[in-house]
């Protein structure tokens, strides 16, 4: 096995997460709204969203799936468009709507496994991940399959522990007032990820 090659992976997994992106700031946002249960609901939907991203990896890798680059434009254009619409509805809810009621009856963005799969599905960054990034890495063992199994599994591990931090880190600003000016923040960064990605595809 090549340790540090799988080492670099992780590495490379844990950074990918813990910037900020669709995913994190949905699950921070989920976090301060819902608690941790809302944030686990919100996590364990992007992981099975990454599952289904690291199939057609695998499907793709081994010859039997083909996909077409217009059709993964269009993912990309549709995923943006959905995460710039998660974005607008924080902001909204925040500024206009709960204007003048307290933390507590904020109704941002409740997260949940549905939301987090679908944002998870049309990340672009996880797209990006797992068509061009994640193949890199097949050759940490001698075996195709036990390097995809332990790839794969790295993968959830990761995923669940650095998103939960990213959760506990966040949920101690639950309770202040920085917090819808928190929620805020994360609708902002929402919006310009999603022009960023908009604009990425169409140039």
């Amino acid at each position: 096995m090549n340790i540090s090659e799988y080492i670099l992976y992780c590495l490379a997994v844990v950074l990918m997460i813990a910037t900020p992106g669709p995913v994190m700031l949905l699950v921070a946002s989920a976090g301060l709204k819902g608690g941790y249960a809302a944030a686990l609901k919100t996590i364990f939907g992007t992981n099975f969203a990454s599952l289904v991203l690291i199939a057609l990896s695998i499907l793709s890798l081994k010859g039997l799936l083909v996909i077409n680059a217009h059709w993964l434009d269009a993912i990309k254009l549709l995923g943006c468009l959905y995460i710039g619409y998660l974005g607008l509805q924080i902001i909204w809810e925040v500024f206009f709507e709960q204007a003048e009621v307290t933390q507590e009856k904020l109704s941002t963005v409740r997260g949940g496994f549905q939301q987090g799969f679908l944002v998870g599905i049309s990340n672009p960054k996880d797209i990006i991940f797992f068509a061009a990034f994640f193949p890199q890495f097949i050759g940490i063992t001698p075996t195709l399959d036990l390097s995809l199994i332990m790839l794969t599994l790295s993968w959830i591990v990761l995923d669940f522990l650095t998103l939960s931090l990213v959760y506990l880190g966040f949920n101690r600003l639950r309770h202040s007032r920085l917090y819808p000016h928190l929620l805020a923040l994360c609708g902002m960064v929402l919006i310009i990820i999603a022009v960023y990605g908009i604009y990425q595809v169409l140039i």
